[in-house]
């Protein structure tokens, strides 16, 4: 996909729709653009977690799992916004579950809801959990 834009607007969307990629228009407040909102939100708090992470060198290993994340999330994006393409592949699910599933090995057993906080880092950790589960039920929709 090689799409450039060459302008930040387009004042196409004055009349309260917008584009999709395939050229057909939606109102702005259709699921398809709030799904794409969603992981744009949740891209731009990756984002944020990702330079807490990067300030820790000790957390490298869970910032070299989650940047592809980001990055995943901008092709979801695209996918969203251009109904016939499909970004995702199954292995980006199971790399990430495969790095989850090897954290999980060195935690002992859960005996407590975790409460947000602790650090910057930790919290923001949080943020995204509740945006990913919100941008993944406006995908559903």
């Amino acid at each position: 996909m090689d799409f450039r834009l060459t302008e930040i607007y387009t004042r196409q969307g004055d009349t309260g729709d917008t584009g999709l990629a395939d050229g057909s228009r939606v109102p702005k407040d259709h699921p398809r653009i709030e799904a794409i909102g969603a992981v744009d939100e949740l891209n731009s708090a990756l984002g944020l977690l990702l330079a807490e992470l990067a300030e820790d060198a000790r957390l490298a290993e869970v910032s070299e799992a989650l940047a592809p994340c980001q990055h995943r999330l901008f092709d979801l994006g695209g996918e969203l916004a251009m109904p016939s393409y499909r970004a995702l592949q199954p292995v980006e699910i199971e790399r990430l579950e495969g790095a989850i599933d090897h954290w999980n090995t060195e935690l002992g057993p859960l005996e407590n809801f975790i409460l947000p906080g602790g650090s910057r880092a930790v919290a923001q950790a949080h943020v995204c959990r509740t945006l990913a589960r919100s941008a993944e039920r406006r995908c559903r929709s």
